[in-house]
């Protein structure tokens, strides 16, 4: 296995990895983004996200999406958007290589927060972030606001 950064030309299989995660998620036809997308916005003049891949015999079968955000109290620190081992790959330590990776990542550039989400149904997934140090936040909701609600929201009143 090797971990490396995703290339332009790794995001259609990033798209099937994104795809297969949607369905993990019970959320199998919420996926907007397409291949255009993540070419544009990751490999852009300004990119909006970084990609690692963890990549077995040329098949990518993991990737850790990871961006930039501001925290007001901590200052620049790492938002880890999905981190995604193919089913049939998983228990085989990908997704630690790719999270140690990112992790690795923030600490290079002296970052004092990486944050992310997960639901709380993943056991599997929260037994190993507790394990690995990370902090589960109890008492936050994740609030998302999504487009028709953006809408709804700023349509005038009359």
């Amino acid at each position: 296995m090797k971990i490396r950064k995703a290339v332009k030309n790794d995001m259609p299989q990033v798209l099937e990895l994104i795809l297969e995660l949607a369905i993990f998620e019970n959320e199998p036809d919420v996926v907007d983004v397409n291949v255009a997308d993540l070419e544009r916005e990751g490999f852009g003049e300004n990119p909006l996200f970084n990609c690692f891949v963890a990549e077995i015999d040329d098949e990518i079968v993991g990737a850790a999406l990871f961006y930039y955000r501001f925290s007001t109290w901590k200052g620049r620190m790492l938002h880890l958007e999905d981190l995604i081992v193919k089913e049939a790959n998983r228990g085989n330590g990908i997704g630690e290589a790719l999270y140690k990776q990112v992790m690795q990542f923030a600490d290079d550039r002296g970052l004092k927060r990486v944050a992310w989400d997960v639901l709380d149904w993943n056991t599997g997934a929260i037994r190993f972030y507790e394990r690995s140090g990370a902090k589960l936040m109890q008492d936050w909701r994740v609030v998302h606001m999504d487009q028709e609600g953006l809408k709804q929201y700023l349509k005038p009143k009359s």
